[in-house]
């Protein structure tokens, strides 16, 4: 929710790319009417869950609402060129990272046993709407992918080289520092979002602009773009399976890690 509420750094980010801008905050122009249309919708998604959260009295709300402040005030760092190659990779990338954490949620709070049906539906509409999103930005890419493959496989390898980070990447509980860290943990022990969930997300957006078949109008920078991407599932299943057999060997005790959005109850997470 902390990530959906944070909205206004969205749209921000989208318009600093060049073409794509708003420049007087109603203009007419097709992308700034997406731009605007794509905010409404993913501004219902942080309203849903808020009143969820709300209702559901499981939440230390005062708490929550601060952490959504910090980080609107904190922004969002892509750290990439301004240009649309870039940023709608790393916008595709990102929308189906949302839907699959949202589909993984609502899996788990779905399951027999865990006894939350109507987080569960919610959970399943926002990861339909994410998806949505996600093939409208994919075809985006496809269309620039066509146009200039050779910019657009260059824009992909530079992103991936410098990790697609969640939006929430300078979240803050102005406690601890290493929170993001402690976040990320939790989700990947949790299971709502993993390495394993950024890999398969990697293989499919290779797939579907179809980098392995990329040759014609590619530059000597262009071809190692395209291996480097080509090759990179693989090492990130490497790197999975070090972290496992590390963990195993370690065999590293649980740390009680207090959360304040939920009154400061402890949560059991391995940290790295």
């Amino acid at each position: 929710m902390v990530t959906e509420e944070a909205l206004p750094t969205y749209p921000s980010g989208l318009n600093r790319l060049e073409v794509v801008r708003d420049v007087t905050g109603a203009d007419g122009t097709a992308w700034a009417r997406w731009i605007r249309g794509w905010s409404a919708e993913e501004n219902r998604h942080g309203d849903v869950l808020n009143r969820y959260m709300h209702l559901s009295g499981r939440f230390a709300m005062r708490e929550v609402e601060r952490a959504v402040q910090r980080l609107i005030a904190a922004g969002m760092a892509v750290h990439a060129p301004a240009s649309p190659f870039h940023g709608f990779v790393y916008v595709a990338f990102q929308e189906r990272a949302t839907a699959v954490a949202h589909g993984n949620t609502a899996r788990l709070v779905g399951a027999r046993g865990a006894g939350d049906d109507a987080l569960a539906r919610i959970c399943g509409t926002v990861a339909a709407d994410e998806k949505r999103h996600e093939a409208a930005y994919t075809r985006i890419m496809g269309k620039l992918f066509e146009a200039d493959p050779d910019a657009a496989v260059r824009a992909m390898a530079y992103m991936m080289r410098r990790r697609i980070d969640m939006p929430t990447a300078l979240i803050s509980d102005g406690r601890h520092s290493d929170f993001y860290g402690r976040f990320v943990a939790i989700a990947q022990q949790a299971g709502t979002y993993t390495m394993s969930d950024y890999r398969s997300i990697l293989e499919h957006l290779i797939r579907q602009w179809r980098v392995e078949e990329l040759a014609a109008g590619l530059s000597g920078e262009g071809r190692r773009s395209r291996d480097y991407l080509c090759a990179l599932p693989q090492k990130i299943q490497r790197m999975e399976e070090k972290v496992h057999d590390r963990a195993v060997k370690a065999q590293k005790k649980p740390t009680p890690i207090p959360i304040s959005w939920i009154f400061d109850r402890p949560v059991s997470v391995v940290l790295p």
